[in-house]
C-alpha cells in the first residue's frame, strides 16, 4: 500500500526526459560541501520525519491488535470465530479505502492535514474498540483505525520523501516500514501482558503526539509550491534547511519541476494499458498483488492463534515473531540500496514460499496425527521464515 521515494524518483526522472535539464547539478565549495545543505544540520527534517512516523508506528499497532488479544476478547465479550475473524480482517476493507481516497485527499488539503484526518479516525476507533459490549462496536472501531492505517501508509512515505534533501531521502523514507514493524511488534510483545482494552487505549499514544508535532512542523514545501503558495513554500523550505541556508537553488529547481509537470498534458488510467507500459505494469502491480495473496497479513493478524493450534507457547513464539520483524526489516533497509531490488525480492519471495509449506506440513502432520513432536517446530521454523 505504501509508496516509497523509489517512486517519486522514478516519476521525476520520467518527467525530465520532458525537459532537460530540469535539475541541475549543483557547484560545491572549496570544503566539497554542498551549498544548498551547507549550514548546521537539517534537525527540523529529522524531528518531521519522527513526527510523520508516528503514522507509521500507529498502522503497526492497528495491524498487530488483533493477534495478542484474540482469545480475551472472544473470550469477555463471547464472540463466535465467525465474529473475531470479521474483527481481525476488516481492518483491511477500511485500509483500502483509505488508500484510495488519501490521494486525493492529501493533494487537496495539504500532507498535514491529512496525517490529522488520519489520526482522528485511529483515535476514534480505538475509543470504540475500547468501549465495545459486542462485535459491532468492535468492527466499526476496527474499520475506522483501518482506514486510518490506510491513509498513513500513503501520506507519511509521501510527506517523508517531499521534506528531505536527497541525500538523506533513502534513508528517512526507509524509517517508515522500520516504524510499522516495530508497532506491530511492540503490540505483540506487551499484547502478551495487557488487558485488550488497555492495549487499545494505547494505540491513542502515536495519534496524540502526532496531532501535537503536526502543530510544530513545517507543510511539505513540494505541496505548497503546487498549489501557488509562494512565501508560504519559501518559509517552509527555509525552516526545514536551517535560517542559515541558502535555499534558493532548491527552491527554484522546486519551482522549475512544478511547472514542468503543469505543462503536461494529464495522464489518465486508460495510459497505463498503452502496448510501451504494459510489461511495467504487469510487473509492478503483479508483484504488489502477488504480495498479498502471500498472506503474511493473516499470519500478522492470528500468529497466538496459529502457535496455540500448533501446540506452541503463544507469548513466546509472538515475542520471537515480534523481535524478528524489526531485525529483518532494518537488515532490508540497510541493504536495500546496496544489494538492489531485485536480489532482495527473490530472497524474500523464495523465503515466503518455503516457510509456507513448512507451515503447512505442520498442519498436515497435526491433522493426520503424524510426528506430533516436530509439528511445534515445523510450524514455528515455517512462520519465521515466512516473515523473512
Amino acid at each position: 500500500m505504501a509508496i516509497n521515494e523509489e517512486d517519486i524518483e522514478n516519476h521525476e526522472s520520467r518527467e525530465r526526459g520532458v525537459q532537460e535539464p530540469l535539475l541541475v547539478p549543483r557547484e560545491k565549495d572549496q570544503a566539497g560541501k554542498d551549498e544548498g545543505t551547507d549550514k548546521g544540520r537539517p534537525w527540523m527534517v529529522y524531528f518531521s520525519t519522527f513526527v510523520a512516523v508516528c503514522g507509521s508506528y500507529e498502522f503497526g499497532t492497528c495491524a498487530g491488535y488483533s493477534s495478542p488479544t484474540q482469545d480475551a476478547i472472544v473470550e469477555e465479550l463471547s464472540l463466535s470465530t465467525a465474529e473475531y475473524s470479521v474483527f481481525g480482517s476488516i481492518l483491511t476493507f477500511g485500509a483500502m479505502i483509505g488508500a484510495i481516497t488519501g490521494g486525493p485527499i492529501a493533494d487537496f488539503v495539504g500532507r498535514k492535514w491529512t496525517m490529522r484526518m488520519a489520526s482522528a479516525f485511529c483515535a476514534a476507533g480505538w475509543l470504540a474498540i475500547y468501549f465495545a459490549e459486542g462485535a459491532l462496536a468492535l468492527d466499526i472501531g476496527r474499520l475506522a483505525t483501518g482506514y486510518g492505517m490506510g491513509v498513513f501508509s500513503y501520506v507519511v512515505p509521501i510527506f517523508i520523501a517531499e521534506i528531505t534533501p536527497k541525500n538523506l531521502r533513502g534513508a528517512l523514507t526507509a524509517v517508515n516500514q522500520l516504524m510499522i514493524c516495530a508497532g506491530v511488534s511492540v503490540s505483540f510483545i506487551i499484547g502478551t501482558v495487557l488487558a485488550w482494552r488497555v492495549l487499545a487505549l494505547i494505540g491513542l499514544i502515536p495519534c496524540a503526539v502526532l496531532l501535537i508535532g503536526l502543530f510544530l512542523i513545517p507543510e511539505s514545501p513540494r505541496w505548497l509550491a503546487k498549489t501557488g503558495r509562494e512565501k508560504e513554500f519559501e518559509a517552509a523550505l527555509q525552516k526545514l534547511r536551517g535560517k542559515d541556508a541558502d535555499i534558493s537553488e532548491e527552491a527554484a529547481e522546486i519551482q522549475d519541476y512544478i511547472e514542468t509537470l503543469q505543462r503536461l498534458p494529464k495522464a489518465s488510467m486508460l495510459d497505463l494499458f498503452q502496448r510501451r507500459y504494459l510489461s511495467s505494469v504487469i510487473i509492478g502491480v503483479g508483484l504488489m498483488v502477488v504480495q498479498q495473496f502471500g498472506g503474511i497479513n493473516g499470519v500478522c493478524f492470528y500468529t497466538s492463534n496459529i502457535f496455540e493450534e500448533a501446540g506452541f507457547s503463544s507469548s513466546v513464539g509472538t515475542i520471537t515473531y515480534a523481535i524478528l520483524q524489526v531485525i529483518v526489516t532494518a537488515i532490508g533497509a540497510a541493504l536495500v540500496d546496496r544489494a538492489g531490488r531485485k536480489p532482495l525480492l527473490l530472497i524474500s519471495g523464495t523465503g515466503l514460499v518455503l516457510g509456507c509449506i513448512i507451515t503447512a506440513l505442520s498442519f498436515f502432520l497435526k491433522v493426520y496425527d503424524l510426528a506430533a513432536d516436530a509439528v511445534p517446530i515445523l510450524a514455528v521454523t515455517g512462520i519465521l521464515l515466512s516473515y523473512t
